[in-house]
């Protein structure tokens, strides 16, 4: 009995003292700080891939109410009023980046139209401007199609069509580009500021050469390596939880579906398998440049292909099954449908067992291998 007490005592020591080099870290407190609030204000509010007053002009060679039609149809926030130049600004006002669309309505186009002639509308567009470009030329199309439709409706009693498609958003009703990139934001970033922490507190440690005081201490490397994983995933839980209700509820109105507490417990056997990544890879690691450089090489393929860019269907087979073994994927899975689509540990269960098996077989080879490497140092 006390033993199991003894080693408690000794974690919760540990942790504290990882706990207060970390509030003597100025660095790492302005990272957790900025991570977990302008990080997910500019994700959230900045998302390029968003069509966001776009500057449009248009050459209204017609002059006719269904070109004013299609004039008026362009309004913020995806649109600027349009400008309406004459033919001979296009080429000038997109080789000086004034617009990004150039909409150009030819002479007799009402008339075409009602006579079932089919006429042709050009639309320019500075493919520079890559997200808008192609976001916009669709939008564009969109637009100017359903003027025109229901332009012809009103003139000739065109037959209805046979199906009619009622669509309808479910869990993001308006298409908000905030509500996903936030909540995105804040899953990567506890992927990425627990690996942080945790490598980097070990990398200190080797430098400060605090280690070598501990390893002459009676504590085990079990009690170590237990001592940061729980302090430096508390730091993180909580950093999450705060930016949940101020940052993502509060500062940008998000609607979060489901259960905060169900998302802390994901996110909590999360933890336990990156930071024992972080600490695996601050064993590899010399000195915090090349803790640095192994980092990116982990990071970016765990954001990328983890489902939280781009959807795992998209992907590879072999990629797919590949990063079944990272626990990225399933805590991403996990969070978003307990964030987005408000789901239960009914729905949730196969990916938490999936986190906390991956995060014990990391914690093993991470020990393991910090084992190994105080054994040298000694």
């Amino acid at each position: 009995m006390r033993m199991p007490m003894r080693t408690a005592a000794n974690v919760f020591r540990l942790g504290v003292k990882e706990l207060w080099s970390l509030a003597r870290d100025p660095m790492m407190l302005v990272l957790i700080v900025y991570t977990f609030t302008i990080a997910i204000y500019v994700a959230a509010t900045a998302m390029p891939e968003s069509l966001h007053n776009a500057p449009v002009a248009i050459v209204d060679e017609d002059g006719s109410p269904l070109s004013a039609r299609i004039v008026a149809s362009f309004y913020p926030p995806h649109f600027k009023p349009p400008a309406m130049i004459s033919f001979a600004e296009v080429d000038p006002g997109l080789d000086h980046g004034d617009y990004t669309f150039v909409l150009n309505i030819p002479p007799d186009f009402q008339r075409d139209v009602l006579a079932g002639r089919a006429p042709a509308i050009q639309l320019n567009v500075d493919a520079t401007r890559m997200s808008q470009a192609f976001t916009g030329s669709g939008y564009i199309q969109q637009i100017v199609t359903g003027e025109v439709n229901e332009f012809i409706q009103r003139h000739r009693s065109d037959a209805a069509p046979a199906v009619d498609l009622a669509l309808r958003m479910r869990f993001n009703p308006n298409l908000d580009q905030a509500w996903f990139g936030s909540l995105m934001e804040i899953i990567n970033n506890v992927t990425m500021l627990s690996i942080i922490l945790t490598g980097a507190a070990l990398i200190r440690e080797r430098e400060h050469g605090t280690i070598e005081h501990l390893l002459v201490m009676p504590v085990t490397p079990a009690q170590i390596m237990l001592a940061k994983v729980w302090s430096m995933g508390l730091v993180v839980l909580l950093a999450a939880l705060v930016a949940l209700v101020f940052v993502v509820q509060g500062a940008l109105h998000v609607p979060v579906q489901g259960s905060l507490a169900l998302f802390m417990l994901a996110a909590a056997l999360h933890l336990c398998a990156t930071t024992s990544m972080g600490i695996f890879l601050a064993t590899l690691a010399r000195s915090m440049p090349q803790f640095g450089l192994l980092l990116m090489l982990v990071l970016l393929p765990l954001q990328l292909l983890s489902g939280g860019a781009t959807p795992r269907e998209s992907m590879p087979t072999v990629v797919q099954d590949v990063m079944l073994i990272a626990p990225t994927t399933h805590f991403v899975s996990a969070a978003q449908a307990i964030l987005y689509r408000g789901a239960g540990f009914d729905v949730v269960w196969p990916q938490l067992l999936a986190i906390a098996v991956i995060g014990a077989a990391l914690f093993t080879a991470s020990l393991a291998r910090f084992r190994k490497t105080i054994s040298q140092m000694a």
